[in-house]
């Protein structure tokens, strides 16, 4: 939309419209498009960024709800099964790549936490008795995970692998649980 168009949905000038998109836009919540039109200057248009777009409500967990419910009634358990063994599948792909030149286990440990803050979990690693305590301050699967377990038992399994059998991983907060998070402790062996 155009800070023209903005106004006359505000009730404001055009002006006053383009003051609110330049503080929006510092915030990084929108984006200027210049658009050409013919000859003269472009039109300016505004259109949310990412991070626009988080603050508006989704129904992401409605609808990853509804389609877990919808495979188990069309496939039964088994079809979730396989559905939470294609996406550990995947998972265990980019988990392998994204380690596979990392020498230490701490390296290697680092490299997971990086791809899982990507994925949205907010992962962090804190050194812990001897080892290292894997963080994960948000799940964005958590909707999922409270119908399906298997999904947090693909992720225990696949950390495991990624890590390699010089560690050993074991979860020490769960969310589901009732913790405030999930932590995973990760020993290496002797």
């Amino acid at each position: 939309m155009t800070a023209s168009e903005a106004g006359q949905h505000l009730s404001v000038t055009g002006a006053a419209a383009q003051q609110h998109f330049a503080k929006l836009a510092e915030a990084s919540l929108v984006e200027p498009d210049d658009v050409r039109h013919g000859r003269g200057r472009p039109r300016r248009f505004w259109r949310l960024t990412d991070k626009g777009h988080a603050r508006f409500p989704d129904r992401h967990a409605e609808l990853t709800l509804g389609m877990i419910d919808g495979v188990r009634a069309v496939f039964g358990d088994e079809g979730l099964d396989q559905l939470v063994q294609h996406r550990e599948t995947k998972m265990r792909q980019i988990y392998a790549a994204r380690t596979a030149d990392r020498k230490t286990l701490a390296e290697r440990v680092d490299a997971l936490a990086q791809v899982r803050d990507e994925e949205g979990y907010m992962a962090r690693v804190e050194a812990d008795e001897g080892g290292f305590l894997l963080i994960e301050d948000h799940c964005p699967i958590c909707a999922a995970a409270a119908i399906c377990q298997g999904f947090c038992r693909s992720e225990l399994t696949l950390f495991q692998e990624t890590l390699g059998p010089d560690a050993t991983v074991e979860r020490v907060e769960y969310l589901l649980g009732g913790a405030r998070r999930c932590a995973y402790r990760i020993i290496p062996k002797s």
